[in-house]
């Protein structure tokens, strides 16, 4: 009942006001809005007394119900429930209403486990409904999921830049520059968002079931399921935006990041940040002490330069580090392009991995990676087998040790040839693909895929590169191959 203090006293009026929460839980009294308005009432003196139907429409929550009885009673404002004629301001009363909270807080944790159970079911069987919160996808006309192609092409772009080194920071930029929306319709994007679509997994066309968990119907916290439930994967269940390959390299590359330690002695924290700006931040270290290069800039006549200058050196002087040298940016670049460009010309090896590797970066496709590695098996096994047929030769003992290492190492190569036919051939059947590794064989060819420096394509060849104290360049590919080259300006 509502009192209103101006008429109460002439005219003793009875006002009567409802407070209702139409579809909310009663099991957590913080989300109930006019519950907690009512409350405020009773605190303001407004109430004299509170009628419900039952114990459980005024709160489901066992704890709660009696908290909030208590309260009331102690502000003298009574609660009266119909169902079970209890009075709250009796004194044998709250014994009462405690077993009744329990039974109602009972019947709302049974109604949770039959849903939760309803839904565990639909995911055993994949039958689970596919959530269109996901930007590149819309319910089709057969109410299946179907591609948004304008929108899939961005999650592809948003994939290939973080594959190419590009941070968080800097696809984000990229996608409000350019005006793109989020899938609920907002002109800015959040890097927690970004992260979230890098490692969905449904734009591999599966979808990983139960990822989070609600701990209980009472706190309804949501918890990420870290073992504590099973989880669901169904694979293969709408069209793919991203293969597998390319998926699996982002997680890869998302691991990679986050694990990077402290490389300063002044950062507060042992975790260190990943840098996007520049490949070289992450490719260029000291060959005299293992610190990471950095770039900085000196100013000198009113002339700024950009140099690169062991971590360690500008850190801590000469105690750790003395003989590194600063490499000024442009010459640093240009001594890579030019050890690139003799290493595809000159050196077959270089080349195979150098056109693997920039195949497998424009691609995603792992065969790419595959041949180089089966080649280079086979490559080494070949001169094995010669070092065997040569020690046969002049063995004054018994050869036939040597004839049975030479059969097996012939069965390998014989193993490994049938695998390089069908990475081959997987490669050569895809029209797309081989499109583009002869677009890349036609830049190696005439060199002038390294005419200038290109971020790009240095992330996409180079493991790293050390920075001698004799000024050398030792640069190491993906795969493992060195290429030495002098640091000098071009002619």
């Amino acid at each position: 009942m509502y009192r209103n203090d101006k008429f109460f006293e002439e005219s003793r009026t009875i006002i009567k006001r409802a407070y209702a929460d139409e579809g909310i839980t009663g099991t957590l009294a913080k989300k109930r809005d006019n519950f907690l308005r009512m409350i405020r009432d009773c605190e303001k003196g407004k109430i004299d007394l509170i009628l419900t139907k039952s114990v459980a429409r005024f709160a489901r929550n066992t704890v709660e119900s009696l908290k909030y009885v208590r309260q009331l009673k102690a502000k003298g404002v009574g609660v009266y429930f119909e169902e079970q004629c209890i009075d709250s301001l009796k004194a044998d009363s709250e014994m009462f209403i405690g077993i009744h909270s329990v039974l109602a807080q009972a019947e709302s944790e049974n109604i949770s486990a039959n849903v939760r159970w309803g839904i565990q079911q639909r995911m055993r069987s994949g039958t689970f409904a596919f959530r269109y919160n996901l930007l590149g996808y819309k319910k089709g006309e057969d109410g299946q999921p179907e591609i948004v192609e304008e929108e899939a092409e961005v999650v592809r772009n948003i994939f290939e830049m973080y594959l190419d080194g590009s941070s968080l920071d800097q696809i984000k930029s990229y996608l409000e520059s350019n005006g793109i929306l989020t899938k609920t319709g907002k002109s800015e994007w959040s890097k927690t968002i970004i992260q979230g679509m890098l490692s969905n997994e449904r734009y591999t066309g599966d979808m990983l079931l139960q990822k989070t968990y609600t701990e209980n119907c009472i706190t309804k916290k949501v918890l990420k399921n870290r073992g504590e439930m099973a989880k669901y994967l169904v694979t293969n269940n709408h069209p793919a935006i991203i293969d597998r390959d390319t998926f699996k390299a982002v997680q890869k590359e998302s691991a990679r990041r986050s694990g990077k330690r402290k490389t300063s002695d002044k950062s507060l924290t042992e975790q260190g940040k990943y840098s996007g700006k520049y490949a070289l931040t992450e490719l260029l270290v000291c060959g005299e002490c293992g610190s990471p290069y950095r770039r900085r800039t000196w100013v000198r006549n009113g002339v700024n330069r950009k140099v690169w200058r062991c971590l360690s050196r500008v850190d801590n002087g000469t105690t750790y580090c003395k003989d590194s040298i600063s490499v000024e940016e442009e010459m640093l670049q240009q001594t890579i392009c030019r050890a690139l460009r003799r290493a595809v010309q000159y050196d077959r090896e270089a080349y195979e991995l150098i056109l693997s590797n920039l195949s497998y970066g424009v691609t995603g496709i792992d065969d790419s990676l595959d041949i180089f590695a089966i080649e280079s098996q086979i490559k080494e096994l070949k001169g094995r087998i010669e070092e065997n047929v040569e020690l046969a030769m002049n063995t004054e003992g018994n050869p036939q040790k040597y004839y049975d290492v030479i059969k097996y190492m012939n069965s390998q190569i014989l193993a490994l040839n049938e695998q390089l036919s069908l990475a081959k051939e997987k490669l050569s059947s895809e029209e797309k693909i081989g499109l583009e590794i002869a677009r890349i064989k036609e830049c190696l060819t005439d060199m002038t895929i390294f005419d200038k420096y290109d971020d790009r394509t240095i992330r996409r060849l180079v493991d790293h590169i050390r920075v001698m104290g004799d000024k050398r360049l030792i640069i190491v590919l993906k795969g493992g191959l060195q290429i030495e080259e002098k640091l000098e300006w071009d002619s």
